[in-house]
């Protein structure tokens, strides 16, 4: 066995790849070039054999074809490399990664980090040294982030310390646009399990525990997607690609041809449930109050091109369901849709006393106005943002409050501040609320808003106005029921005996609450009926109302005016 294969083999040993066998996969028929530091600190091409790299941190510049991009997408690759102390970190790794940034940035193309990392380096011959240079790669991811750069991450294998801090810098802050991959032998950890038995810290019955997948990284929205493999993770890296890449002199990602046609009926869709088609949630006959319940996804299926796929982001994401993020194609072009859920949400385990036992359908709840606002951020000077939205609001609850409600609520209206591209809002239920203000098109001129015909947008929905604010143009209208004052008259007249007199003023109370609940229907539906999509067009607040049937040859029409801008 020669020394490569000796490396394969120890690789292998510990459950892990050896980074150099990621080539051909890597490259998919395309080319692959490794890179190491010259005597002035710079990154170029290399020629040598497979495994012969000094430090734990290789890098390539690695290019696949497409049938997209067929002259290839291309990307600054980091592997780190585990038969290297575990791919611990000191100065020769961190020089590598600034390098490879530098490179990526004077490219105009993404880096591809696949991480495993033990964190810095723990020696007898260097020490705090190692964390300033770990300080100084952090401050590299920082400045390429915010300054619009991308970094895609697979978590390939254990992650301590500081390479889960680098992953966080690059794909977790809200104005971050690359994802981070977990594969189920992937954990990422500030302490390792045996560090913190030792220390008396709080531990889990494994690495995994801590900082895996299923029950941490997951459910917490850190990590955006999970794969069986590091076949599964490449399969999700080349999809975002097909949606996010920028071929150097291009404008944005390319359209892709797709056989749907432009002016398809969504109507015709076939939805499950109480609906049977996705044109019945619109129809004045079966949803005339637009308050029934329905699948969001659904309906996001029927916008988008029946001839591509939808990635969705954070699907593991818990407590954030509400929310839908996904990246698709509609009329080929690449866009991020982000469809509010319009079904009630089973909550999980045991609710908070001061918590809602469900989640509503059509508000937003603070994980999922988080995961909102990122994937908004994430699509900005990249690709247009389509929005479907049956959305009454955030939840106001203490348990919302308590979790930082205000916060990411406001996280989305900075991200329609900032976002750069086309926005399409497209109100298909109901629009009432907080939300109204925070997807409102003056915080942008680039966002159009339609709505369906049929559909409501007021400060507040017609109930809640009619019960809260009206309420006592409400409890007039009861009062002057005639059927009040006739029994009100019957208990000035009636006599003690024989309890009539107690009988009646049961009666009145019964009468009253009956006659509240009428009367705040009523005070609603002239409330709904003065404030309708209509006169949120006269306003300004609305730009055109639509039919259902024309949803998608109207958006496409808008994502092409917008980009044509």
């Amino acid at each position: 066995m020669d020394e490569y294969a000796g490396k394969v083999l120890r690789a292998r040993r510990r459950g892990l790849v050896y980074p150099y066998e990621l080539q051909r996969v890597l490259a998919g028929g395309g080319t692959l070039v490794e890179h190491d530091l010259d005597d002035t600190g710079r990154l170029v091409p290399v020629e040598r054999e497979p495994g012969q790299n000094k430090a734990g941190m290789i890098v390539a510049v690695v290019t696949t074809p497409t049938p997209l991009y067929p002259e290839g997408i291309t990307r600054v690759v980091l592997c780190g490399d585990p038969l290297k102390s575990l791919g611990a970190v000191s100065e020769p790794e961190c020089t590598r990664i600034i390098a490879a940034i530098d490179l990526a940035e004077q490219m105009g193309v993404p880096v591809e980090w696949f991480a495993v990392s033990a964190g810095a380096r723990i020696s007898m011959e260097s020490g705090t040294e190692n964390m300033d240079w770990v300080a100084a790669a952090l401050r590299r991811i920082v400045n390429f982030t915010q300054d619009g750069g991308e970094i895609n991450i697979v978590v390939a294998g254990i992650n301590v310390g500081a390479q889960p801090y680098w992953n966080a810098e690059a794909t977790m802050l809200m104005h971050t646009k690359g994802i981070l991959v977990m594969t189920p032998d992937s954990a990422m950890v500030l302490t390792g399990k045996q560090s913190l038995d030792f220390s008396g810290g709080v531990s889990a019955e494994d690495n995994h525990g801590i900082g895996g997948y299923d029950r941490v990284m997951g459910p917490n929205g850190q990590a955006q997607y999970w794969v069986p493999d590091l076949a599964g993770a490449f399969g999700v890296l080349m999809a975002h690609y097909e949606h996010t890449y920028v071929a150097p002199g291009e404008r944005g990602p390319r359209r892709a041809p797709s056989s749907d046609p432009v002016d398809r009926d969504v109507s015709s869709y076939p939805h499950s449930g109480d609906f049977a088609t996705v044109g019945e949630i619109f129809s004045a006959e079966h949803n005339p109050d637009r308050k029934r319940p329905f699948d969001i996804r659904t309906v996001m299926r029927a916008l988008a091109d029946a001839d591509h796929d939808m990635l969705e982001r954070w699907a593991g994401m818990a407590d954030a369901d509400t929310a839908v993020t996904v990246d698709t194609r509609i009329g080929g072009y690449p866009v991020t849709l982000i469809g509010i859920e319009s079904k009630p949400v089973p909550r999980a385990g045991f609710p908070p006393t001061d918590g809602p036992d469900t989640y509503t359908a059509g508000t937003l709840f603070p994980r999922s106005s988080k995961k909102v606002a990122r994937a908004i951020n994430a699509a900005s000077g990249n690709r247009p943002l389509v929005v479907l939205a049956n959305l009454s609001g955030f939840d106001g609850s203490p348990e919302s409050m308590r979790n930082l409600q205000l916060e990411y609520g406001a996280e989305i209206g900075r991200a329609i501040v900032n976002f750069d591209g086309p926005i399409v809002f497209c109100v298909i239920s109901r629009y009432h609320g907080g939300a109204f203000v925070v997807f409102s098109k003056q915080l942008n001129p680039r966002m159009t808003v339609l709505a369906i015909e049929g559909s409501y947008a007021s400060v507040l929905g017609g109930a809640p106005a009619a019960a809260v604010v009206f309420a006592a143009e409400v409890a007039k209208r009861a009062a002057a029921d005639p059927r009040v004052a006739a029994l009100q008259e019957r208990i000035d007249h009636a006599g003690e005996g024989e309890g009539e007199r107690g009988a009646l003023v049961v009666e009145l109370a019964e009468l009253r609450a009956q006659l509240r609940a009428d009367k705040i229907a009523e005070v609603a539906a002239e409330f709904d009926g003065v404030h309708n999509i209509h006169r949120a067009v006269e306003v300004g607040s609305v730009d055109e109302v639509i039919a259902a049937s024309d949803l998608r040859p109207k958006v496409i029409a808008t994502i092409e005016k917008g980009l044509a801008r």
